[in-house]
């Protein structure tokens, strides 16, 4: 492999086929110029990107911040693809490291802000938050900064936002909506849903999706009348419900939802409620 750029003495940018890799290794950077090669043992870590915009925005960002702020994120992300089933996309690189390296200088100043989605990414996002608290547990050892819980809960809504390639404004859109559905549902049925069920995993599962869909503009709609009529008939209460879902989402979001949706909707709805075993006998 051959040296393409020098970012810093610790990062480089190399050629690898066709794509452009910026690699990551202690002094990897010193003394070096294009065109030397590449000592591969001294590489730590790799970042490969999409495009080359973002190797570029990448290289400016690693120029503009201090080489612990970028270790720790490197290490964050690192952590985050071992425990995480979904690929991450490579512009967590990119946004992580900013956030992490403006929270930190934040916290130099003493300034601190809340976010209000705790809750609901505590609970529908579970791995992306555990990865959240090693961060920041990792910037208190490694740093000596401790940041408050609330960026566990940034750092997991970056890696949120990675996993299916939207923008940060969409995740957070994703987020709320989730909540929305689940205490719309919770209302309607009179209950309180059992937030440990495998049906109730499942509908946040499915939920997570539809709501990706919503705001991307790729729902399912198959048109299959005789699939309608059918789940409708069988599961009316439910089906009422999957509509006054698809009202909620268009007088907030002004986004309509099809029918085919509204359907999926009405089965998870079922399962979800905690005598449908009893129900289905």
């Amino acid at each position: 492999m051959v040296i393409d750029r020098i970012i810093n003495n610790n990062v480089i940018s190399i050629l690898d086929g066709d794509k452009e890799v910026v690699v990551m290794g202690k002094g990897i950077g010193f003394k070096k110029k294009p065109g030397d090669k590449l000592d591969e043992s001294a590489v730590e870590k790799k970042f490969v990107a999409d495009n080359k915009a973002e190797v570029d925005k990448f290289g400016e960002l690693i120029k503009s911040i201090p080489d612990l702020h970028l270790q720790v994120s490197m290490e964050i992300i690192e952590y985050a693809k071992l425990v995480m089933p979904r690929r991450l996309s490579p512009s967590v690189y990119i946004s992580l490291t900013d956030h992490i390296n403006f929270a930190l200088e934040r916290a130099k100043n003493g300034i601190n802000f809340s976010n209000p989605l705790i809750e609901e990414v505590r609970g529908f996002y579970p791995s992306e938050y555990l990865v959240g608290e090693y961060g920041i547990a990792l910037i208190e050892r490694e740093l000596g900064v401790r940041l408050p819980v609330d960026e566990a809960v940034s750092i997991a809504l970056h890696l949120v936002n990675a996993e299916y390639t939207g923008d940060m404004s969409t995740t957070m859109h994703v987020t709320s909506l989730i909540k929305e559905v689940i205490d719309l549902v919770e209302n309607e049925l009179g209950v309180k849903l059992n937030d440990m069920g495998l049906y109730y995993a499942r509908f946040i599962t499915h939920l997570k999706f539809l709501s990706q869909r919503i705001f991307t503009g790729q729902l399912m709609d198959n048109q299959d009348e005789e699939f309608i009529r059918m789940i409708s008939g069988l599961y009316p209460k439910e089906f009422e419900i999957s509509e006054k879902i698809g009202k909620f989402i268009f007088d907030k979001y002004k986004k309509t939802i099809t029918k085919e949706e509204e359907v999926y909707l009405t089965v998870h709805i079922r399962r979800i409620q905690p005598d449908a075993d009893k129900k289905e006998d």
